[in-house]
């Protein structure tokens, strides 16, 4: 049994990694489940990142994926010594083994955003997804194989205790997460409501590693806010936390908000903002640019599956003028509307240099309920601009000093509201 199932992963994974063929199912079969893991993890968390449910035909079947299989004799071999000799036979664990395995071949690519996740692993997955999580509700990310703060939600324990974007998390209740995988180190973090976890973070300008304990809570994920500010409430102010299920549904209740008042500008907040569905960012560009114009593009080792994605058309709201604010807690579908705001010149992005994650994953479900998420392009912007590992340089660069942030008071959103109310 175990070797069946190495095998059938091995078909997949050989399938991916060297013919990069897709075949088509539904959305929770043992088929594919097409994200673009345009983003990190939610404290597990995965606001992740992409192109929602579009399933590619194959070419040829999994089976048929590896053109020149690997020779697996010296994995059987080691798995028959390990079975026959190993001093502890209560210690041997089949599945334990089987997955263990099979997350060494994955982490052998050495991409943070390419892994295989357990059953368990996969539950907690979806329900980022879905907006349902337990944990600190801080988007995590291994960046230079460290485990890396992408952005603590708004409102989140990790942000009410003070977590900050690109704090590295060392310890987790004082175990090394070098010893951990990816994984491990999240399902370490998350835990149930009410419990604490406290971490030991290595944060830029400090001296010494700082201590925080963070009671763990249930994490209610809003999607978009909707507020009007200026002297005469003039400007509208639209906060996008994800890019999720919900978030079109309830976007477009702001912009037909927005449409029925007297208003001179908008402010789109995207930041923290770690990403989402790639088409649910394409749609919300779209309200802000008149016309069919390039939002992204996808490009993919084999150059037959590059793809353009365009604008919808509705420019529900492109005649009002526009100002994107980023930090370096913004990422993935964040990145991709902020790119585009700046390629396509309808109106500025501002505040601080995005973080810069610019793949694509997609992730199939495995017939035990484990599954396999794995990059299969990088995205551009309509110039054909690249901002992985690199970020969007805002075209006005606004600093949030520590005195502003102790004072509750937001420089960039201030500047960004100025601006507005002065064209």
């Amino acid at each position: 049994m175990v070797r069946q199932r190495l095998s059938n992963v091995f078909n997949v994974l050989f399938k991916h990694f060297f013919m990069s063929r897709f075949r088509p199912g539904s959305r929770f079969g043992l088929s594919f489940i097409l994200i673009v893991l345009v983003g990190g993890f939610i404290g597990w968390e995965s606001a992740l990142y992409s192109v929602r449910d579009q399933i590619k035909p194959a070419e040829t079947p999994l089976q048929e994926a590896a053109s020149t299989p690997l020779n697996l004799s010296l994995f059987w071999d080691v798995l028959a010594q390990l079975e026959s000799s190993y001093v502890d036979d209560i210690a041997l664990d089949k599945e334990a083994e089987l997955y263990g395995a099979i997350k060494g071949l994955v982490n052998s690519v050495d991409d943070p955003y390419t892994v295989f996740m357990t059953p368990e692993e996969t539950v907690e997955f979806q329900a980022s997804l879905d907006g349902t999580l337990q944990g600190i509700g801080a988007e995590l990310t291994m960046k230079d194989d460290l485990l890396t703060v992408i952005a603590p939600l708004k409102g989140s324990p990790a942000d009410l205790a003070g977590v900050k974007p690109g704090d590295v998390i060392y310890k987790v209740d004082g175990d090394f997460v070098a010893d951990m995988t990816l994984f491990e180190a999240i399902m370490k973090i998350r835990g149930e409501e009410g419990t604490t976890v406290k971490l030991t973070i290595i944060r830029e300008g400090e001296s010494a590693p700082l201590e925080f304990s963070i009671v763990r809570a249930k994490i209610e994920i809003s999607s978009v806010t909707l507020e009007y500010k200026g002297e005469n409430d003039n400007i509208a102010y639209l906060n996008i936390a994800q890019f999720s299920d919900d978030t079109e549904k309830e976007f477009d209740k702001a912009v037909q908000d927005i449409l029925l008042n007297d208003v001179n500008g908008i402010v789109l907040d995207l930041r923290y903002n770690g990403g989402g569905y790639l088409d649910v960012a394409v749609d919300i560009l779209s309200d802000f640019i008149e016309g069919k114009k390039t939002a992204v593009i996808t490009k993919h080792r084999d150059p037959a599956k590059n793809e353009i994605y365009y604008t919808n058309e509705s420019g529900l709201l492109k005649d009002l003028p526009l100002v994107v604010l980023v930090n370096e807690g913004s990422a993935s579908a964040s990145e991709i509307i902020a790119g585009a705001v700046q390629d396509l010149e309808h109106g500025i992005v501002m505040g601080q240099q995005t973080f810069g994650k610019g793949s694509v994953q997609v992730i199939e479900r495995l017939e035990d309920g484990s599954s396999l998420r794995i990059t299969i392009a990088k995205w551009y912007t309509p110039n054909d601009r690249s901002i992985d590992d690199i970020g969007v340089l805002p075209n006005t660069l606004v600093e949030m000093n520590e005195d502003d942030m102790a004072n509750d008071i937001d420089t960039q959103l201030e500047t960004a509201i100025n601006y507005l109310q002065a064209l």
